[in-house]
């Protein structure tokens, strides 16, 4: 305490000079008559970013909905057959006609499907048609189309690596749940359902866990550029890897589905074999195991396998190439023959007995 007042002891005489304390008193009065700005509240203030995240979800999550696949089992105790929820996952509604838009995978093996829209009401719905080399599925609710909110289609073919995406979905059956991320990667291909290539797929970091499948993937814009459908992970939990159909897909197989209740595909009247038995033959190309009657590859001249005279099934032609494009499995074949519409003519190399043919043929209406 001493030490404390013998320091301050020297400054007393100044305190006490009434020029220096008037001189201090105004500086203060001065200080005080300043305008002083207000603390920023939460509530109202946001980053750019973050604005633009609440915005979307806002405006987009009104049109997502709560698929659940329902199966039905025998009781192993009572023998009576029981529903029970073999999974869930998300869809989002495609238009005002009760058209939504889901994975082959979240309803594959369902013998019912319920869809559950932002308001808490329940439906049951239809099939419509479905496309496993795509993962996507068409359902119908019959919904009031007040009750249904739209999504604003984006161009896939417009994302760049590095730009903002965000996703809506129902990830362990929690609703309605947002993450954000960037586009890791684009062209990436994944495996659908039935082992076809589904090509394009969109990489994203954006957190995608079982549940979200299904569920709109949307650029900074709030369009809708991809369709969340599968992750990457050891531990079946996020990542940081999860891949998306994109957009531009979905708008060429979504109308399909709703007039065909499949996938639109020009034909030539073959059946090949499988790759697995090719594979364990050893064969380059597609071998054909059938050529229909009255189709273009009967008239073309496109020979099946047969039996020899020796009673030994021996190989027709063998599909190698379509208008120079190289054909190495079934999923080669039938991804072109996807972009194709009945009446196109195309150029089909085979090779048979060790010779190299060509047949031109016009492709025909899917029968």
């Amino acid at each position: 305490m001493l030490r404390k007042a013998c320091i301050a002891a020297p400054y007393w005489p100044r305190v006490l000079n009434p020029r220096w304390a008037l001189s201090r008193l105004l500086a203060l009065c001065w200080l005080l008559a300043l305008p002083v700005s207000a603390a920023p509240e939460f509530l109202s203030f946001k980053t750019e970013d973050e604005a633009n995240s609440v915005e979307i979800y806002q405006k987009a999550s009104a049109a997502v909905v709560h698929v659940t696949n329902i199966a039905l089992r025998r009781s192993f105790f009572s023998r009576n057959v029981e529903e029970i929820p073999r999974g869930s996952g998300t869809g989002f509604v495609w238009d005002k006609n009760g058209l939504i838009v889901t994975n082959y995978h979240v309803i594959q093996g369902a013998n019912r499907i319920i869809i559950e829209l932002q308001d808490r009401s329940k439906w049951h719905a239809e099939v419509i048609g479905i496309a496993p080399e795509k993962d996507l599925a068409v359902l119908r609710i019959k919904a009031p189309p007040e009750q249904l909110s739209m999504l604003p289609m984006g161009d896939s073919s417009e994302l760049e690596v590095g730009r903002k995406v965000l996703a809506i979905g129902n990830p362990f059956g929690l609703d309605t749940t947002l993450t954000t991320g960037v586009v890791s990667a684009v062209g990436r291909e994944i495996s659908a359902p039935n082992n076809r290539k589904i090509r394009n797929v969109i990489q994203t970091d954006a957190a995608i866990n079982p549940g979200n499948s299904g569920g709109p993937l949307l650029n900074s814009l709030g369009q809708l550029v991809g369709v969340n459908t599968a992750i990457f992970s050891p531990s079946g939990a996020s990542a940081g890897i999860g891949f998306a159909i994109p957009v531009n897909t979905v708008k060429e197989v979504v109308p399909q589905l709703i007039s065909y209740g499949r996938l639109y595909r020009p034909v030539i009247g073959l059946e090949l074999a499988s790759d697995r038995w090719s594979r364990h033959y050893r064969i380059q190309g597609v071998p054909v195991v059938r050529v229909f009657p009255g189709m273009p590859a009967e008239e073309a001249g496109i020979s099946g396998a047969y039996r020899n005279r020796r009673g030994e099934i021996a190989l027709g032609d063998i599909i190698t190439a379509i208008d120079d494009k190289t054909i190495s499995n079934n999923d080669d074949y039938l991804s072109y023959m996807e972009g194709k519409q009945p009446g196109d003519e195309v150029l089909i190399k085979t090779r048979r007995n060790g010779q190299e043919k060509q047949y031109l043929l016009e492709l025909a209406e899917p029968q």
